[in-house]
């Protein structure tokens, strides 16, 4: 197989991904950008790191394309940083090349946060380009590095062992219009999409792992594990 074609599949796929969550007012599609082609020098661009079995510096500079969204927050007077507003996009891009942490994000001039060997594709509705998304691959270790016999792949992952993680419990999700979050007000009471005394789920930077039931420890809530989550939801 052509390493360079999966480093470019790969690409493709996070940038396909990072354009369904970016929340823009149009559709956007996900194209290879032409020799040429590229966001300005001083566009804003919000950049991460990833860190897991494929490790990658992500970008993506999207300002003008979420302006609608941006401008939304500002209206109901909880002005939206754009790290915060493209972080969903970030994160799912990085879903597609596996298990890791993806850092915080920072912002930067495109001109030097997008790299000159990485896989840029504009972001494009009707095709005219309204944002932009760049991957560059980090060279994986070879099997023989560091752990002799041991996979790259566990290699890779050796590095994230000290590394904390928010790990969350849900109890429901509700789906709602942006006009009745803007609604909210104390007091107000949400139906959940889940039955009194099912499982709580949870969730490690947003995939499932596990489900338990909650429990109180000493004043304090807590969750008793009751089934690991394996196969392709969970990261186990």
């Amino acid at each position: 197989m052509n390493p360079t074609a999966t480093s470019t599949d790969t690409a493709l796929a996070a940038a396909t991904a990072a354009a369904r969550l970016l929340p823009s007012t149009t559709p956007l599609i996900a194209v290879a950008a032409r020799p040429g082609e590229g966001p300005a020098l001083d566009d804003i661009a919000v950049l991460a790191s990833f860190v897991g079995s494929r490790s990658a510096d992500v970008v993506l500079v999207a300002e003008r394309a979420v302006q609608g969204a941006l401008a939304a927050g500002a209206d109901a007077g909880s002005p939206l940083p754009l790290s915060d507003a493209l972080r969903p996009a970030l994160e799912a891009a990085c879903e597609t090349l596996g298990a890791g942490v993806l850092d915080a994000a920072r912002t930067e001039a495109a001109g030097s946060a997008v790299p000159a060997d990485a896989h840029l594709f504009a972001l494009e509705h009707e095709g005219v380009p309204q944002a932009w998304f760049a991957l560059r691959m980090r060279a994986e270790p070879s099997a023989t590095a560091g752990f002799p016999g041991v996979p790259a792949q566990r290699q890779s992952l050796h590095v994230l062992y000290d590394v904390e993680m928010t790990l969350t419990v849900e109890l429901g999700r509700a789906r709602l219009p942006v006009r009745q979050v803007l609604e909210l007000t104390p007091g107000a009471v949400l139906e959940l999409d889940r039955a009194a005394g099912a499982p709580a789920d949870v969730m490690v930077n947003g995939r499932l792992i596990a489900r338990g039931e909650v429990v109180v420890v000493d004043e304090d809530y807590g969750i008793r594990i009751t089934e690991i989550v394996a196969g392709e939801q969970g990261v186990i």
